[in-house]
């Protein structure tokens, strides 16, 4: 991910729990995930079509 702006909590980070949670960016190649408490720290990174299916697959259960 090639900027910093691009990161982005879920819209159910809350008050509270705002910091506990994951960030996410994406461009039309990946998809990174970050823990939002330590955004400094490693990153997990996954093509975009595999991460969609997961989450898609989430979806459906």
């Amino acid at each position: 991910m090639s900027t910093i702006d691009n990161w982005r909590k879920s819209s159910y980070s809350g008050a509270g729990d705002g910091d506990s949670c994951v960030e996410i960016a994406h461009d039309h190649t990946q998809v990174a995930i970050r823990d939002s408490k330590n955004p400094a720290y490693a990153t997990l990174s996954f093509p975009t079509k595999v991460f969609t299916t997961f989450v898609e697959t989430l979806k459906g259960r």
